[in-house]
């Protein structure tokens, strides 16, 4: 349903074929087998994403499909690709959770928009320490890194959030690809890229769900 409402939109894809392979990748580390990580790393390795894209994917993985998949998907990128790990990295710093906290605000914001003011009470009502480490961890360590621009970054979490059927979380992240300045074609392409990893019954579900976030535009 996804793929053929991205094909009534436009016959040339909205996204570039480098974002689309990203997108992909996503998706697949996220909840595909370790022998279909291991044949998208390969893919890839050969292709036209940047490196520090790929890199910049595979680190936030942890923050939506767990840790253990992210380090499976970094060792399939090292061994795939040939590249060695930095010496060193920005994320090692003890010293940076101020400067974390306070980009973190600032991209969640972005990504929430008008609903961040209620985001910060509801994730604080579940645990103040969630919320914190929503806005240190997550939103200021991993998604304000400036090897991926936010709005590939929002494409990529919607790909790892269609892949996992977080509906709920794909609801948010729908409106914060928006938000970071993805049109509703780019949307329309990372979710057609991304619709042969869904069932029948999850493709529908999410259609449904995209239609309603994409009605008041």
């Amino acid at each position: 349903m996804m793929a053929k409402r991205a094909r009534r939109t436009s016959s040339v894809p909205a996204l570039d074929e480098a974002t689309r392979e990203l997108v992909r990748l996503a998706a697949v580390i996220s909840s595909g087998t370790e022998a279909e990580i291991r044949g998208a790393m390969s893919r890839v390795a050969d292709g036209e994403v940047p490196a520090v894209w790929i890199e910049e994917l595979i680190l936030q993985t942890y923050l939506f499909a767990g840790f253990p998949r992210g380090l499976n998907a970094m060792r399939e990128w090292r061994r795939a690709s040939g590249h060695a790990a930095p010496d060193r990295d920005e994320g090692e710093r003890l010293d940076a959770t101020l400067r974390w906290a306070q980009e973190g605000e600032a991209t969640c914001h972005t990504v929430y928009g008008e609903m961040y003011e209620r985001l910060r009470v509801n994730i604080r009502a579940l645990h103040p320490a969630l919320d914190s480490w929503m806005i240190v961890e997550g939103y200021g360590k991993v998604l304000s890194r400036p090897g991926l621009d936010l709005k590939r970054r929002e494409l990529c979490v919607i790909a790892a959030c269609a892949a996992l059927e977080q509906e709920r979380q794909l609801h948010s992240h729908l409106h914060g690809a928006l938000n970071a300045g993805a049109t509703a074609a780019e949307v329309d392409d990372a979710l057609a890229v991304v619709v042969d990893v869904l069932d029948s019954s999850a493709r529908d579900r999410i259609a449904h769900l995209w239609s309603r976030v994409r009605r008041p535009r």
